[in-house]
């Protein structure tokens, strides 16, 4: 490990944690898999870990290309995606593969490759979002020159994934308010859009409510605040998930049941992914569920700590933003494990099981070490021309 993080650039110590929850995710996935595989593969429990070995060790190429790229390069990358998400949004919407009552996905002929068009929206509307920001900097607290071009494609992006993902597009509205009011942008326009969301959230589960078949989902988001609002009116169906998960926590205890004796990967429905923390804490206790919050909450640190020292407005809302997504969309899966969310069907950044998410996962930590990486540069040019520039350094130096 120690010679493969002397021949990288960028954070070490991102690098190190994304090291750590892929070996977090091994183990966790292998383990939760067990019945999953029986079930599928003939018993073959190895299948599933081998795979998300291989798509582990992909992201991990795909990472490593990412940050190999000067991160100025994504501000127009982001320009040209932005022109081509909003119709792949509206071709899932309209053409995609429907799963749990939603067109969500879209799958790539040949290689038969499903994907969410929504991982690509929210990294591409964070990428443009950060290069508005940026470049809008001097007019930034006026409405039409400043805050119209930044709030009509979050407003396009986030409306177009909220009817077949209500989270992933209330995630990726709060990611871009905070990086409007990090942007300076002003603040009775950021709290004015608060208050739109906050009645547009009432008046989208009212109508499902009333109307069950106006949207997608609807009647499934109705149900999960219903039951979590309402918990003991709930039935035991309707609140089976999150049970099992409190069922899992409970008897995980302080120091937990040790690797691979989870006995509640064989009820919940989906241990390896949405309740994978649940399954993480009950065979690694409160102390391994507590490591993997402070592992996220350093990765988030370790952003910040690079948008502080980016020379560049750019790559400050760049790494904010893509950081804050991911650490948020942790918390959240977490805190649904814990019963202090309604069930989202959000995954564990690098932990669940998955393929393309963990990729776009790997493509957006890429991108915050590309960042990470010009600024060790920059930081390191500035400090030698500073260095030869010191009294009696450069004429002697030409001297010799």
């Amino acid at each position: 490990m120690l010679q493969f993080l002397k021949n990288i650039k960028g954070d070490k110590v991102i690098w190190i944690i994304v090291i750590l929850l892929s070996i977090v995710s091994l183990l966790a996935v292998y383990s939760s898999t067990g019945t999953l595989a029986y079930k599928k593969q003939g018993g073959n429990t190895e299948y599933y870990l081998i795979k998300h070995f291989l798509i582990l060790i992909f992201g991990f190429g795909l990472m490593y290309l990412m940050h190999r790229v000067k991160y100025t390069y994504y501000s127009r990358i982001s320009q040209i995606g932005l022109l081509l998400t909003i119709p792949l949004l509206i071709f899932t919407l309209v053409s995609g593969t429907n799963l749990n009552e939603a067109n969500r996905w879209l799958t790539v002929p040949i290689v038969n490759l499903t994907f969410q068009s929504s991982d690509i929206a929210k990294l591409i509307l964070i990428m443009y979002l950060a290069r508005v920001l940026s470049k809008n900097q001097d007019q930034i607290k006026r409405f039409k020159s400043g805050f119209l071009p930044v709030i009509v494609p979050v407003i396009f992006v986030c409306v177009l994934i909220l009817p077949a993902n209500f989270s992933t597009a209330a995630i990726l509205f709060f990611t871009c308010l905070v990086l409007m009011f990090i942007g300076r942008i002003n603040l009775k326009y950021i709290f004015t859009l608060v208050g739109l969301g906050i009645v547009a959230i009432v008046l989208i589960f009212a109508l499902a409510k009333v109307f069950p078949n106006l949207f997608p989902r609807g009647e499934t988001w109705v149900k999960r605040v219903d039951n979590f609002i309402n918990k003991e009116q709930a039935t035991s169906d309707a609140t089976y998930q999150p049970d099992q998960a409190k069922i899992a926590i409970v008897s995980g205890g302080i120091f937990g049941k040790s690797p691979g004796k989870s006995t509640q990967r064989n009820f919940l429905p989906h241990p390896y992914s949405d309740f994978i923390f649940a399954i993480i804490v009950e065979e690694y206790g409160i102390v391994g569920g507590i490591i993997i919050v402070m592992i996220y909450w350093i990765l988030f640190f370790r952003v910040v700590k690079i948008a502080i020292k980016c020379q560049g407005n750019f790559g400050a809302f760049l790494v904010i933003g893509i950081g804050f997504s991911l650490v948020f969309q942790a918390m959240i899966n977490m805190a649904v494990a814990v019963n202090l969310f309604p069930v989202t069907g959000q995954t564990l950044p690098l932990v669940s099981m998955g393929g393309t998410s963990i990729w776009f996962t790997s493509i957006a930590i890429g991108i915050i070490l590309s960042v990470s990486r010009r600024s060790d540069m920059e930081l390191k040019e500035s400090t030698e021309v500073e260095f030869l520039t010191e009294p009696g350094i450069l004429p002697n130096a030409i001297s010799g």
